[in-house]
């Protein structure tokens, strides 16, 4: 280790800036932020650093960066000197600055850029929130210590703010949710008693890993138990942590193995025995999702629970083939729908998402019909959406009997949305000439 990393109070202590280039600016800039009284001069004189603790130092010129250096160092005064790291005497590392928790990086002067691209990964790795759950933390730090005597206790008692259900509800907004649960949780560890978990439901997007939220991703890689549908991927559930237990529980068409009341009984089980769950969906856990109900069930047993939004499969499939859903060209509205459900009426300019929808094509083409899309219309039907497998075949609503047929002849299983409306006719065709084939 070449420099020994330090956080120094400079609050209302003085710290001088020598220059006044760009560089120099944000120099003082930073230290502003951390409350310092700072003073900036162009050109350095011995008195400038009288009661000085630190000083910064870019003249623009080697010449002014070398005498304002000596100046400083006659002084006694611990010197930075910018893109010079011969003359420091301490380096500014990269920093991402989240109020209570602020993370320094640096390469020892050896690569300025490397130490910028790391704090941009670091950046978009911590929540936003992360600063609000030290806040929490320190609010309650006199009371658990006073509270919890035994330093093990104490230690899985900090241990389970940070990373519990409290950290959760931080993360999402919810302070308030926050306290009670911490309040809550020093009454059980002051009585030894063990403390109830909490379910996050989590939309999965349409099934590319890298479409996840950070805040999903971060999930997964939290969880104790994660419930999944069987349209998720394997590839997404490969982004668990190594020991999480795994739990299907799909109620894909055909195969239904879990009743939406049995979903939520294993839900409230698993909380009420202190697990982190996670009941990973398909695209928006509200949009054709249940979380609602979900949502509702956990709520009336009195648990906690948080809600992620994911990419909704309309949005990320069409967006994956090419097709604006509200191309301002051809369509002014979009109207989702379910497989089973009635097309609405008035169906100029606007586009029909038909989500589970392939099995029952002919159907599907007949209300639309009925409810006054035009028999000319163009359709699309993705499969895979978004995936390395992602298949498409286009062509019009009278033929979406025939487009599907052709799918499920193809060997296609995988999930399917149905796009119809003008913008279907901007779809790249993928499947395309495969289906003359089988036509």
């Amino acid at each position: 280790m070449k420099h020994l990393p330090l956080f120094f109070d400079v609050a209302g202590r003085k710290v001088v800036v020598v220059g006044d280039s760009p560089a120099a600016d944000r120099r003082a800039a930073t230290v502003l932020s951390a409350g310092a009284a700072v003073t900036q001069v162009a050109t350095a004189e011995a008195a400038d650093f009288a009661g000085a603790v630190a000083a910064f130092i870019s003249t623009g010129t080697e010449e002014g960066d070398r005498a304002a250096h000596r100046v400083a160092r006659a002084a006694g005064v611990p010197v930075n000197v910018a893109d010079r790291p011969a003359l420091c005497d301490f380096i500014l590392p990269a920093i991402v600055d989240r109020d209570d928790v602020v993370v320094a990086v640096s390469t020892g002067g050896a690569s300025p850029t490397l130490a910028t691209v790391l704090r941009g990964k670091i950046e978009a790795a911590l929540p936003e929130r992360i600063s609000a759950l030290a806040a929490l933390a320190r609010t309650f730090r006199a009371q658990a210590n006073a509270l919890i005597s035994r330093p093990a206790d104490r230690r899985a008692f900090w241990r389970r703010l940070v990373e519990g259900p409290a950290a959760r509800l931080v993360l999402a907004g919810d302070i308030a949710g926050a306290r009670r649960v911490v309040l809550g949780e020093l009454d059980g560890a002051r009585r030894g008693d063990g403390a109830p978990g909490i379910a996050h439901i989590v939309g999965a997007g349409p099934g590319d890993p890298d479409l996840l939220t950070l805040r999903a991703a971060q999930l997964l890689q939290e969880a104790d138990a994660i419930l999944h549908d069987d349209l998720v991927p394997p590839a997404i559930l490969a982004r668990a942590r190594r020991d999480a237990e795994l739990v299907a529980v799909g109620k894909r068409k055909g195969h239904v193995r879990w009743a939406q009341r049995d979903i939520e009984a294993e839900m409230i089980r698993r909380v009420r025995a202190g697990q982190t769950v996670v009941r990973l969906k398909a695209g928006d856990p509200f949009v054709f999702g249940r979380g609602g109900e979900e949502l509702q069930a956990l709520c009336d047993a009195g648990l906690l629970v948080a809600v992620v939004p994911g990419i909704t499969a309309a949005l990320g499939i069409a967006a994956s083939v090419g097709i604006p859903l509200t191309d301002r060209r051809h369509a002014s509205s979009v109207t989702f729908l379910s497989g089973h459900a009635a097309a609405e009426g008035g169906t100029a300019g606007r586009t029909h998402v038909v989500y589970m929808g392939a099995s029952e094509a002919a159907s599907v083409r007949d209300r639309l019909l009925d409810a006054g899309v035009a028999a000319t219309t163009p359709v699309a039907i993705v499969e895979n959406g978004t995936r390395p497998d992602e298949r498409v075949s286009t062509g019009s609503l009278a033929d979406l009997a025939r487009l599907a047929t052709s799918h499920h002849s193809l060997g296609g299983a995988g999930p399917s949305l149905i796009i119809v409306g003008e913008v279907a006719r901007l779809a790249t065709p993928t499947a395309q000439p495969l289906l003359a084939k089988v036509s």
